[in-house]
């Protein structure tokens, strides 16, 4: 028989609200009638591990307390498993993160009570899942996202940027105050893209490919991208002065990034990049490896809980 749900918390999301709202949380649950299991995570990539164990253990349905880096790990969780196809699992979210771009692209409510009356009466739809292979020095590693992968410039700020929240920094413009600091030593690289057999190359300064439209906290660098059509959006920055990248800066908010002639935009499946110097990667805001990389589109295969699809 199936169990009912199990909810992955993380107590160090947004600056310690994950401990701190819990006990509210865990009430307003109660009060809408869910039946639930709760579960800490400890260190990073503990939700991973959290969710392979929460499988195991029958449970199909999932609640993330968190934001976009703890979502990104039960995901790896439920892909690394081989007790269930993924499209039995359901994840459902609960926001208590810095960006909580994933919850934005489905019109989550940040309100808890709010969040929570969407999972007691679920909408629910597959959404697609990427896969990255990076290199981690001379080892090849994988993992699974749910948003969208930044290459180059933008993984740059996404490491600048968790570093500061380990230090205690947080809030919604920590982001676009790092981008804006790191535009003072980044250099562009000579990047070669192939997208489903067709290759580009440029000299470019920062790659976005996405299932989701959000990211760095309501920026859209792939604003046109749908969750569940198979397919990456892509946006490719070429070399920009610094003075035209804060120019354009706006229209990282107002969907128009696309109209920009030193920015292009493709859709495919299968993706390889490779780079001279390096660029490296980060997935859902998480900091990982190196190129080469490796991408690959999984269709439809996660089960999530939304407020509204984006079409």
């Amino acid at each position: 028989m199936e169990k009912q749900w199990l909810v992955i918390v993380n107590p160090n999301a947004g600056n310690g609200k994950g401990i701190k709202d819990w006990d509210l949380i865990a009430e307003l649950l109660r009060k809408h009638g869910l039946v639930f299991t709760h579960r800490f995570t400890v260190t990073r990539r503990h939700a991973i591990v959290l969710a392979q164990e929460g499988i195991k253990d029958g449970y199909r349905k999932i609640i993330v307390v968190g934001g976009d880096g703890t979502m990104n790990e039960v995901v790896n969780g439920v892909f690394t498993q081989d007790i269930c196809p993924t499209q039995q699992v359901t994840l459902a979210m609960i926001m208590v993160g810095t960006g909580n771009d994933w919850g934005k692209l489905f019109d989550i409510p940040l309100d808890y009570e709010a969040a929570i009356r969407l999972i007691a009466e679920p909408k629910t739809r597959l959404q697609d899942t990427g896969m990255v292979y990076y290199y981690h020095g001379t080892t090849r590693e994988s993992r699974y996202f749910m948003n969208i992968a930044g290459l180059g410039f933008d993984a740059v700020v996404v490491k600048r940027t968790n570093y500061q929240k380990d230090k205690g920094r947080n809030g919604k413009t920590i982001y676009l105050i790092n981008l804006l600091r790191s535009l003072l030593f980044y250099r562009h690289t000579i990047t070669a893209v192939e997208i489903d057999g067709y290759k580009i190359q440029n000299d470019v300064f920062t790659i976005s490919i996405g299932i989701g439209r959000f990211s760095g906290g309501g920026m859209m660098q792939t604003p046109k991208a749908i969750p569940d059509d198979g397919l990456f959006d892509i946006t490719i920055v070429k070399k920009m002065r610094k003075g035209e990248i804060i120019a354009a800066l706006y229209r990282l908010y107002d969907g128009s990034i696309l109209e920009h002639p030193k920015i292009l935009g493709f859709t495919g499946r299968d993706i390889q990049i490779d780079s001279d110097p390096l660029i490296h990667l980060e997935v859902d805001g998480e900091s990982l490896g190196h190129s080469p990389i490796e991408l690959k589109i999984i269709p439809q295969s996660i089960n999530i809980v939304y407020g509204q699809f984006p079409v």
